[in-house]
């Protein structure tokens, strides 16, 4: 009997957990709607690092353009003799 009685509880606050998280789930998704419409062009703005004048003032690049440049060959290298 408590077995059960116990059972039920643990239902009832998953069933409560899952309620809750869906309409926050809801509300959030409500709420970026809300944003995409009220924007004139109707777009988020770039996330991306490389997009940012902040960062571009700065100095600062995306991990892909960093590897980019070290990766290029050097004009100035000087070549290695291999004996």
């Amino acid at each position: 009997m408590f077995l059960i009685f116990f059972m039920y509880l643990c239902t009832r606050k998953m069933t409560e957990t899952l309620l809750i998280s869906g309409l926050l789930l809801a509300a959030g998704m409500v709420l970026l709607l809300v944003k995409v419409l009220l924007r004139k062009d109707g777009k988020f703005s770039s996330q991306h690092i490389h997009d940012s004048e902040a960062m571009k003032e700065r100095g600062i690049h995306c991990v892909m353009d960093q590897d980019r440049e070290m990766r290029r060959k050097s004009p100035f290298a000087v070549k290695e003799n291999k004996n």
